[in-house]
């Protein structure tokens, strides 16, 4: 399924109610500092509604196509191959991303491999059970390969960032009035027929084993007790 699906959706009037909600909730948690480094993979081309990229300098956006908003940083490279160092991104954004991707588990595995211990993950999912979805991708039928498509339901992404030794914070559900939100590490798994897109986010956790040394069996030794107050007490008889 191609991404222009996405771009389709956000023309209709329920898509545009969709990608407000989802500006909102974007200005709301990009929390990180702004000299921290922020990489968002896949381009909108609406960006500089819900950053500033004056303030965020190291606001980096992956896409093979090279989209964007023209203010931020631009890499041009496939999701699944980050040219990036291990470990040197504090926030990592998938806007829509992972349902498009045909190398998606490899793409969760190149951002593990990129994002900082302690960093944050978010991502952005369509609900695969959401019935305008359904109906606006079999609309595009000169898009759509089946009906199932690629949609990822949340439980899989759970899945995965368990797997990635990720913790899941919380889950957000759009139903293009309200935002909804579950905190947490019990976050459901279920998927909402009302929302139209959820969102996840989790940070990266690093667990570091002790390793256990063998106790060895020393041999015992004799040890005199009160020595020195016995011979001093002896002195004092004498």
């Amino acid at each position: 399924m191609k991404r222009n699906f996405l771009f389709d959706c956000y023309q209709t009037p329920r898509g545009k109610l969709l990608r407000d909600l989802e500006t909102e909730y974007l200005q709301k948690q990009i929390t990180v500092s702004c000299q921290q480094t922020v990489l968002q993979i896949g381009g909108l081309g609406w960006e500089d509604e819900f950053i500033d990229c004056s303030l965020y300098k190291y606001y980096t956006i992956l896409d093979a196509k090279n989209l964007g908003c023209k203010q931020a940083r631009k890499i041009q490279a496939k999701a699944y191959r980050l040219p990036l160092q291990s470990e040197s991104v504090d926030m990592i954004i998938v806007p829509h991303l992972l349902e498009f991707d045909a190398y998606r588990f490899q793409t969760m595995r190149e951002i593990e491999r990129v994002l900082k211990p302690e960093g944050v993950f978010l991502a952005l999912n369509f609900n695969p059970w959401c019935f305008w979805i359904r109906c606006q991708y079999l609309w595009d039928i000169h898009l759509a390969d089946s009906w199932r498509g690629h949609f990822i339901g949340r439980g899989r992404i759970l899945d995965w960032l368990k797997l990635l030794n990720f913790e899941v914070t919380a889950s957000s559900d759009f139903n293009l009035e309200t935002i909804s939100t579950q905190h947490g590490k019990f976050v459901r798994h279920y998927n909402s027929l009302a929302s139209t897109a959820y969102a996840v986010k989790a940070i990266k956790r690093r667990y570091n084993l002790i390793p256990l040394t063998p106790v060895t069996n020393g041999i015992a030794r004799l040890a005199m007790a009160n020595t020195f107050n016995s011979s001093a007490q002896n002195e004092h008889h004498d």
